[in-house]
């Protein structure tokens, strides 16, 4: 008994190390930074100031803030419009065949994201394969501009993100409890009327937390935009790369990076509050 709580405790010591020393600290770290100001020499002056996140409000910055979530919104409606018919497919497939179409879905994670966004590159250039394919059927005339705009930037995000729905989807349409199903048609309810008034609702944790998977990674991931969108098409997540690698100003990318992870931990919060409201919901009927 003794031996079995003194692995405990081992274990528990280590991962509490672990989390303090690559998690916290780091994040101490940056919270400290973003109060500081900005030094050409040195990089970081001790000199504590709240000027870098006045700078947030800046029009400029704003403006690429209030882009980037419109960006991560959109790609998480996509997200859920294509994840959402296709996670309710394969919930409705013979058992034997569900696990290997979650291997598919499973399957991109073996490949590092940066190298498929470099592949969408090659499908989606002027002379790539989707515009060489269209002009061999004689659908267009001439190659349509697609890299470097917004829709590049959507299609990359989809394209990367899309797993992030369609399995917790999948989970929470798996889990679905078919006789209430059953009972709504025998009340003479319509196919569209089961879908929305049945299994909508009981889906509803899968969609919100499918939806905050996406979203969330989706206002950092620069190199997409920087890969697919050009300079027009900024996420948070340039914002962040660019001070701190090109204007060499810690203190301001440290505050985005702050100003961000609020963001996250403020839907996050939502998503919990959500969830406990749904059970309650669920348990009054």
């Amino acid at each position: 008994m003794n031996k079995k709580l003194n692995l405990q405790n081992i274990i528990i010591t280590v991962i509490v190390s672990w989390l303090v020393l690559f998690v916290f600290m780091p994040n101490l770290m940056i919270i400290g930074t973003s109060f500081l100001t900005r030094d050409d020499a040195n990089l970081i002056e001790m000199t504590f100031t709240l000027e870098n996140y006045i700078r947030l409000f800046d029009p400029l910055y704003a403006k690429v803030m209030a882009h980037s979530f419109y960006m991560a919104m959109v790609a998480t409606l996509l997200c859920l419009l294509i994840g959402y018919p296709f996670a309710y497919g394969i919930a409705k497939m013979p058992e034997k065949w569900r696990p290997f179409m979650l291997f598919l879905v499973i399957v991109p994670f073996w490949t590092n994201s940066l190298i498929r966004t470099y592949g969408l590159k090659i499908m989606l250039g002027t002379r790539g394969v989707f515009n060489n394919t269209l002009l061999y059927l004689d659908i267009i005339d001439k190659p349509i501009r697609i890299m470097y705009t917004e829709y590049a930037v959507m299609v990359g995000l989809v394209y990367i993100l899309l797993p992030f729905m369609v399995l917790p989807l999948y989970s929470a349409i798996e889990k679905l409890d078919h006789t209430y199903i059953e009972a709504a048609r025998d009340l003479g309810a319509s196919k569209f009327q089961t879908f929305v008034k049945v299994i909508l609702p009981l889906t509803m944790p899968g969609i919100i937390a499918g939806s905050l998977l996406v979203l969330l990674p989706a206002l950092g991931m620069f190199y997409v935009s920087d890969l697919l969108g050009g300079a027009k098409n900024l996420l948070i997540g340039n914002v962040i790369k660019s001070q701190v690698l090109n204007a060499r100003d810690w203190p301001f990318g440290a505050a985005t990076s702050i100003a961000l992870t609020v963001a996250m931990a403020i839907m996050l919060f939502a998503y919990y509050r959500a969830g406990k409201l749904l059970n309650r919901k669920v348990e009054l009927e």
